[in-house]
């Protein structure tokens, strides 16, 4: 089988987030996909297990090293590079991923590449002691005039705004604290953000994988928080165009560009940035 390293959401090569991208020859066992992203033990390793299909998609499973996710950002992008880059090698505009939350649509502009995210869904509303001390920050880092909530375009995660760039910086995971939070409320990730200049907010994405990693570039969970930002009228206005800088922390600085709309009850959301080839080869 082929397989193919990108980094999404990075401005240049050894940035963003580190994808593999598996070409099988031949059928694969859910176990055995696992076992490979075991194998590879990046924050999700996704498979191309179909050609093109009559409903113009592709099919693509994505895994985390210990769980098949129904959806996730990075590996959309990353994925679709592949297969405009070197297995469909035509230039094509769009590209269409079969997932398991459905049909997710990407557009490409040269070496930029921009995913369509499905409507958000707002869930509970936690408390602020509960997440400050999974964070190891005060409570008082954390802005009062917006919620802390769980979001979902796909792929949940509980959203926290704080009010300072440096309480962002200050963030660190207790673990014990972590694993009570789950069970107490929902397993997912949580991202923190900030303002970060005109147009710029920074966001780190802590995962709830064993061993509470963290993410250097995390496309679902901006997507949902596009959607919280419209839904509370962050910037005052119902469109949006902003960056956000992620990575930052673990030196792994990313990029990414989120563009979204709300009107009336209807969103639209897209998130997109660069990838870049790192590596090729064949799975043995």
């Amino acid at each position: 089988m082929k397989f193919y390293i990108v980094d999404v959401f990075a401005e240049e090569k050894y940035q963003g987030n580190q994808l593999a991208v598996i070409v099988p020859d031949r059928k694969l066992s859910t176990a055995e996909m696992q076992q490979i992203a075991k194998e590879i033990n990046f924050s999700e390793t996704s498979f191309i297990v179909s050609g093109k299909q009559n409903n113009g998609g592709y099919d693509v499973r994505i895994f985390t090293p210990d769980v098949e996710v129904p959806f996730a950002g990075h590996p959309s992008l990353g994925t679709s590079y592949v297969i405009n880059k070197i297995i469909d090698r035509h230039d094509n505009t769009k590209i269409i991923l079969n997932l398991k939350v459905g049909q997710i649509p990407l557009s490409i502009n040269g070496d930029r590449l921009t995913m369509n995210q499905n409507k958000p869904e707002f869930g509970m509303i936690i408390k602020k002691s509960a997440v400050a001390d999974v964070l190891n920050i005060k409570q008082e880092d954390i802005r009062i005039d917006y919620p802390v909530q769980l979001v979902s375009t796909g792929l949940p995660c509980v959203i926290v705004p704080l009010k300072s760039l440096d309480a962002v910086k200050r963030c660190s995971i207790n673990h014990d604290k972590f694993k009570d939070f789950i069970e107490a409320y929902y397993k997912c990730n949580l991202l923190v953000f900030s303002e970060e200049g005109e147009n710029e907010i920074r966001v780190r994405v802590f995962m709830d994988d064993p061993g509470f990693l963290e993410d250097p570039a995390t496309g679902s969970a901006n997507g949902n928080l596009a959607g919280y930002l419209l839904e509370y009228n962050f910037f005052n206005k119902n469109t949006i165009n902003i960056i956000a800088n992620q990575g930052h922390e673990i030196n792994r600085p990313s990029r990414i560009n989120i563009m979204a709309e709300k009107t009336n009850e209807t969103f639209h959301i897209q998130v997109g940035g660069k990838v870049h080839l790192v590596a090729k080869g064949e799975w043995l």
